[in-house]
């Protein structure tokens, strides 16, 4: 095996790395929420819920076609958080993960309970599960940044 006697030596590779790490670490420190984008995520989240109030929950039943726009939105959002940042996240963490899957999950779940409080003639309560999907969607979305950010700094 031959040896490269150009480059540089163990030591100095050990120490670039080092100093990388450190400037890794410097950097994740340095990130400030962007907590008006995040809530951009709970306002999706609100939007998105609150379409159950416009459907007919039942037999004719016809999902809400604010869904593919909403994911449309949250992915400007995602990009407008990169470009404000100058940081990609490409691995999130486990953190971050389990947020984005409570984000998910909790939707879903105040989607229903939306429906079925349609289906009770309830439309006005829809406010409440909206105001409920912003909060918990705005408050999630900052745990999964933080973690990602956490992630980032681990490297």
């Amino acid at each position: 095996m031959e040896t490269n006697s150009q480059g540089p030596s163990r030591g100095e590779a050990v120490d670039a790395l080092r100093g990388l790490s450190a400037d890794r670490a410097r950097l994740a420190e340095g990130i400030r929420v962007p907590w008006a984008l995040l809530a951009g995520f709970g306002a999706v989240a609100a939007w998105w819920v609150g379409a159950a109030a416009g459907t007919t929950p039942g037999e004719d039943y016809e999902p809400p076609a604010a869904g593919l726009l909403a994911l449309a939105v949250v992915l400007v959002i995602v990009y407008l958080i990169q470009r404000e940042t100058g940081i990609r996240f490409r691995s999130m963490g486990p953190q971050a993960g389990v947020a984005v899957a409570g984000i998910v999950a909790g939707c879903l779940m105040l989607f229903s309970i939306s429906l079925a409080l349609v289906s009770f003639g309830l439309h006005w309560a829809v406010i409440l599960t909206s105001a409920k999907a912003f909060g918990l969607t705005t408050w999630l979305a900052g745990v999964a940044y933080r973690g990602a950010a956490r992630n980032l700094r681990r490297g």
